[in-house]
């Protein structure tokens, strides 16, 4: 049998760490390459396609590696997608050397990349439940949040300064460099595997069987159901508008990389905080208060950063919107990984993010093609919409994207006041057993 003990919070730390480097490397990568995609094509639909052909290989694929994941080392399959990351990264660095590197160069390597990152996210998920003790699963989650926010508002600051160093092809270098230490940090640390409860066995001798299992473990579960329906419809209406907001700034700014990159950094400083804040407090013993709360806080908030028309308000609003994602998603990580037996949690988990983020390609598709061909031409001087919404959200290049985000964040506003309504939802910790 497996050793399933707990390696405690120290172990688990040190992943964490190697995780914040790798994540700071991809980051600064991500920050530069936009500036080039937008440079190259000055359209915010070739931006929201190099987002959309990374995600969705590995939203699609998550079934079959949650399956996997339950079955391999979790171990294992965390360092392989590290290693498939890194590979993506090297092969864009030999073609920008090159000189020969295309829009769609991007697409191809985002979905590769994409396709080893649908065994990450139930892999690190998993891996977490059997590293620390229950007590401690939302601040492990914010520890986490943490480390990818610590990311974000350094890799602005960092990029500007290596971009007029080294340039692109030295800051992809770098990138390379964090994948290898995070690999190496792995290298060193133990993670348990669960023992394998009889009861879960169900179709372990046919991939396929398992790959439904977790969408079957969900539908069982009206409670968890509803909870990932909620947040589907939240998504699906945030990505709508926050798969505009450089391309928003920028038309706004005439270019402007460093209010761009002030926002950015922003965004980045309120999910360090708040993930700062869930690490030492643990977030509200009762967990669904932090979902809605946090919720219905970044809707609002996305209001704010459509009638901003300066760097101060879009920076605040970016911040305190960010600030609210850590204790969102610390609080509702907390709740799946209580109540999901750990053996099945990378079925399960892989389920649960195909359900909940297969909004995130719908809204890439949809929102640089509204922004660009309905909301931007309707809030020109003299357009369709600019006399009746003008007055909040200004006229001119960037003002339709603004409009956007006024518009999506009322309707997000909604959604969590409806699902607030259902004690199915709201009271899913009173309604489901903790596992064990």
């Amino acid at each position: 049998m497996q050793e399933s003990r707990p390696v405690g919070m120290l172990p688990f730390t040190m992943v964490c760490a190697g995780q914040a480097v790798s994540l700071l490397g991809t980051a600064i990568t991500r920050f530069a390459i936009t500036i080039w995609a937008w440079q190259t094509t000055g359209q915010a639909t070739a931006l929201a396609l190099v987002g959309f052909f990374s995600f969705v290989p590995s939203l699609l694929l998550s079934p079959i590696a949650g399956a996997l994941v339950d079955r391999w080392n979790r171990k294992l399959v965390m360092m392989l997608s590290d290693v498939a990351a890194g590979l993506s990264t090297v092969v864009v660095l030999l073609l920008y050397v090159a000189g020969d590197l295309k829009i769609w160069h991007l697409y191809v390597t985002g979905a590769f990349a994409g396709v080893f990152e649908s065994f990450q996210f139930p892999a690190y998920s998993a891996a977490v439940t059997m590293m620390v003790p229950k007590e401690q699963y939302a601040r492990a989650s914010g520890m986490l949040s943490l480390a990818r926010s610590a990311s974000d508002i350094m890799a602005p600051a960092l990029a500007g300064v290596l971009l007029g160093i080294f340039g692109i092809a030295g800051i992809l270098t770098f990138d390379i460099i964090t994948f290898l230490m995070a690999i190496g940090v792995l290298l060193f640390v133990r993670i348990p595997q669960p023992a394998t409860a009889g009861s879960e066995r169900e179709g372990q001798d046919n991939i396929w069987k398992e790959s439904v299992y977790g969408f079957r473990y969900i539908f069982q579960r009206l409670s968890l159901l509803g909870l990932l329906l909620m947040l589907f419809v939240d998504n699906l209406i945030a990505d709508c508008s926050f798969a505009v907001i450089v391309p928003m700034i920028l038309a706004r700014t005439e270019g402007n990389e460093v209010v761009m990159g002030s926002v950015q950094s922003a965004l980045g400083l309120g999910g360090v905080i708040g993930g700062l804040l869930l690490s030492v407090w643990g977030g509200p013993k009762r967990r669904m208060q932090g979902v809605f709360g946090g919720l219905a806080c970044t809707c609002l908030l996305s209001c704010l950063l459509g009638f901003g028309r300066s760097v101060y308000v879009w920076a605040f609003a970016a911040f305190s919107s960010e600030f609210c994602i850590p204790i969102v998603y610390g609080s509702e990580q907390a709740i799946w990984q209580t109540k999901v037996a750990p053996d099945v949690q990378g079925r399960v988990f892989a389920a649960r993010r195909l359900i909940v983020m297969i909004s995130r390609p719908v809204a890439l598709l949809v929102a640089g093609p509204m922004a660009d061909h309905i909301f931007e031409p309707a809030m020109m001087p003299g357009g369709k919409l600019a006399t009746t919404f003008g007055w909040s959200v200004g006229t001119g290049p960037g003002a339709g994207m603004a409009l956007m985000f006024v518009v999506f964040g009322v309707l997000g506003a909604l959604n969590i006041l409806g699902w607030y309504a259902v004690r199915a939802v709201r009271a899913v910790e009173d309604i489901l057993p903790d596992h064990g």
